[in-house]
């Protein structure tokens, strides 16, 4: 499980830039000490170490010897010039930190520093990160949309950023308002794949619980229909389980089980993430059902939870930390080259079975 958290320098670098970019440290003021801030954010004297020594290198503080860490005064070519903003709707849980690993490692080693954000899913959150980021001069920006399948509440401040000449690369997704490169998995193909798992199982009745307010919970029931359509299936519309992110345990978890008391009920869940899938495998436990013997579930991501849970997870492959590079490339690349082509980077995602998945129970 702790492979899903961020690591805690990273999270602590966070948390110090936020002091910093909301003007709660001067420049040439100086920082608690390493002591101070290791007992405020509970962490080692080795990570707070680690972590202003990055700050340092990056040119957002500098140390005096015997006096202290200070804060660095904006400086033309250093930061400001060579930043790069990444906003993302989470940082520290389930696939984000692989993400993030990434394009901060192909950041650095192009010797630019990368800004963190996180909108925690929230439109307004994003629009204060937006602002923030606005405020401090960045040369590019990586951006996983908020809510993607709900319209670019923020559109103005995306366009300010694109006249002033700053590239945008989203991840996952693209705002259907907006025009730009994306790095992404091609969701679609996934739901199919994972349907079409079940249903050559034997199958007749699977059932998808899908989020709705971003574009890869629609892509991935766009999948879903297809692979039953392929094969001349009707799907029960009652077997089409949506939900809203804050609404996960109501309109996601309570359903399905109320589905699985029905005589007709499904044998298999296609859920829409790997999180959403150890959720069901647990309300199935507490339920008294079994899995794979009485319903048979798949997730979609392969992050470490789809093996970290006692029935291991059938599920689907998420390029992550490959994703942050990959992404993190494509956007020096058009800060160093302007008016350079570019093509949205797509991956395939492939099925990887495990143990959560078998034939149908015999009626």
């Amino acid at each position: 499980m702790d492979e899903t958290r961020t690591p805690k320098y990273i999270r602590l670098k966070q948390e110090i830039l936020r002091w910093l970019q909301e003007g709660k440290y001067k420049p040439e003021e100086r920082i608690p000490s390493e002591n101070e801030i290791a007992e405020h954010f509970g962490v080692s004297r080795q990570t707070v170490r680690q972590t202003l020594g990055e700050l340092e290198a990056e040119g957002w503080l500098h140390r005096m010897r015997g006096k202290g860490t200070f804060v660095s005064p904006p400086r033309p070519g250093n930061r400001d010039g060579k930043r790069i903003g990444m906003l993302t709707t989470y940082i520290s849980d389930y696939i984000f930190p692989h993400i993030v690993r990434g394009a901060e490692a192909v950041v650095r080693r192009r010797g630019y520093s990368l800004l963190l954000s996180s909108t925690d899913n929230d439109k307004t959150r994003e629009l204060e990160c937006l602002r923030r980021i606005l405020g401090q001069s960045p040369c590019g920006l990586l951006v996983e949309p908020t809510k993607s399948a709900t319209g670019n509440a923020n559109l103005p401040y995306y366009l300010e950023l694109q006249r002033q000449g700053v590239p945008i690369v989203m991840l996952h997704a693209r705002y259907p308002e907006w025009y730009g490169p994306c790095v992404l998995v091609d969701d679609e193909r996934g739901g199919a794949l994972a349907t079409e798992h079940l249903l050559s199982l034997g199958h007749a009745r699977v059932a998808g619980i899908f989020k709705t307010d971003d574009l890869q919970g629609v892509g991935r029931l766009k999948g879903y229909l297809a692979a039953h359509r392929k094969r001349g299936l009707a799907v029960d519309p009652s077997f089409v389980v949506r939900y809203a992110t804050e609404t996960v345990e109501e309109e996601a978890i309570a359903p399905t089980l109320e589905l699985l008391r029905r005589p007709d009920r499904p044998t298999a869940l296609f859920c829409y993430n790997d999180q959403l899938a150890v959720k069901m495998l647990d309300a199935l436990r507490q339920a008294g059902f079994t899995v794979p013997g009485d319903v048979s579930v798949v997730g979609f991501d392969d992050s470490p939870l789809a093996t970290a849970t006692e029935v291991k997870l059938t599920t689907l492959t998420h390029p992550k930390e490959e994703l942050g590079m990959r992404a993190a490339e494509l956007l020096l690349d058009l800060v160093e080259r302007p008016q350079a082509e570019w093509e949205d980077i797509v991956y395939e995602p492939k099925l990887v079975v495990r143990d959560s998945t078998a034939a149908p129970p015999s009626p």
